[in-house]
């Protein structure tokens, strides 16, 4: 058999320290992808965001506004920090599960800034074998978002509604320039008594609005700026200029559209925390200690040993030790006598020897009850006292207590 890779312990140290390494490697990358996946992600899932190259997203809008040479921006947390020299039109993409707090932390955040909502309408989904490329839908169907999804206090009361209606392109002005908005079929408006309507939908209603007097805005159907726009060149010039005007008509200086909304933001969470500077010093440290603590537990080989008893509790060791003390003194022979009568007397109990009989007698009796052959008991118990060494004494002492064992059957 070949021990190229085999040990005496039945498994390889080389392999199963690989193991380890790898299994420390994949479970720091685990806890590093969770942490920080929202902010890396491609977000080509399918959804309508920024991010997103199917028909509901709008990939297409920012992939047009930067080649025009426009700044844009994608935001994957709440930002703060307001600069006098650049004020970018805020463009908010909520899904139908998002919440009127989620879209009022936003706007504070950046109050005063002139923002963009975007109401969703389609709910998508993607059928495994019918699904043409990655991040695509397979089927999509209308539906109307909740109105509580807009805070009260930044809107008013707002009501949405769906107009059935046939897709038409409708002219438009906005910013003191002249535009066709392509409606799509049952658009989508909203209503309410703080709107001001820039674009009609066909059956009343707004599908562009301003909140009062605010750079705030309303575009109620996304189908005119999504990807789903994209489907014709007339659509997509016409998404193009819709959101110029309102990005002019807002007197913005450039686009942020937030995807923060649609799950791709980067939280505030100590597991973010541990992956991002000035705490990955930290991270990294305790990683280095987890190393060199396993290092340190792969040098020793099996567990630790428990420290013994110095004297340990049983009969067993108190002979042991008493032996030992002997040894030590270098008083083995002196114990040959007490030895035979030890023998003696226990053989003589045992057979139960007439009483009255003097050593010798019992000597003698012992040797009528052993096999012939054998040595006898009354020479062992006149040789073993006479002992020049140990070896003698050994030798002898053995031989008593075989006569013993093979009288009595015991140890």
């Amino acid at each position: 058999m070949s021990g190229a890779a085999a040990t005496d312990d039945g498994f390889n140290p080389r392999l199963i320290a690989g193991v380890v390494a790898i299994g420390i490697v994949a479970f720091t990358a685990l806890w590093a992808l969770i942490a920080l996946g929202p902010q890396i992600s491609s977000g080509n899932d399918g959804g309508g965001h920024a991010l997103s190259k199917a028909a509901p997203g709008y990939a297409g809008i920012v992939d047009l506004v930067e080649r025009a040479g426009a700044e844009v921006e994608l935001r994957r947390r709440v930002e703060r920090t307001r600069y006098e020299e650049y004020e970018p039109l805020l463009i908010l993409t909520p899904t139908h599960r998002t919440r009127a707090p989620e879209v009022a932390e936003l706007l504070d955040a950046q109050s005063g800034t002139a923002a963009l909502i975007v109401l969703p309408k389609w709910q998508t989904m993607a059928i495994p074998g019918q699904t043409q490329k990655p991040g695509w839908v397979s089927a999509g169907f209308p539906a109307r978002p909740p109105a509580k999804m807009l805070p009260p206090a930044h809107f008013g009361t707002v009501g949405v509604a769906a107009v059935p209606s046939k897709a038409q392109a409708v002219p438009a002005r906005l910013a003191g320039r002249n535009f066709t908005a392509w409606l799509p079929g049952n658009v989508q408006t909203v209503t309410g008594d703080n709107l001001e309507t820039l674009i009609a939908g066909p059956s009343g209603g707004a599908v562009l609005a301003q909140v009062g007097d605010r750079d705030l805005y309303i575009l109620a159907d996304p189908d005119l700026i999504n990807n789903f726009a994209f489907a014709s060149r007339d659509k997509a010039v016409g998404g193009a200029m819709l959101i110029d005007a309102i990005a002019e008509y807002a007197d913005a200086d450039g686009y942020a559209f937030d995807v923060t909304l649609n799950g791709f933001g980067g939280g505030r969470s100590l597991l973010r925390f541990a992956f991002i500077p000035p705490f990955i010093g930290i991270t990294l440290c305790l990683i280095a200690a987890g190393l060199l603590a396993l290092w340190q537990a792969s040098v020793r080989f099996g567990p630790a040993l428990k420290p013994s008893r110095a004297i340990p509790v049983s009969k067993a060791a108190l002979i042991a030790n008493s032996a030992d003390l002997i040894r030590q003194a270098r008083r083995e022979l002196d114990g040959a006598d007490v030895f035979v009568k030890s023998q003696r007397s226990a053989i003589a109990r045992r057979l139960h020897a007439p009483g009255g009989l003097d050593d010798d007698a019992t000597d003698r009796w012992i040797d009528k009850h052993l096999r012939g052959g054998s040595d006898l008991f009354s020479a062992l118990a006149r040789r073993l006292p006479l002992a020049r060494n140990t070896h003698e004494f050994l030798a002898d002492a053995q031989a008593l207590h075989d006569i013993r064992k093979d009288l009595l059957r015991d140890s």
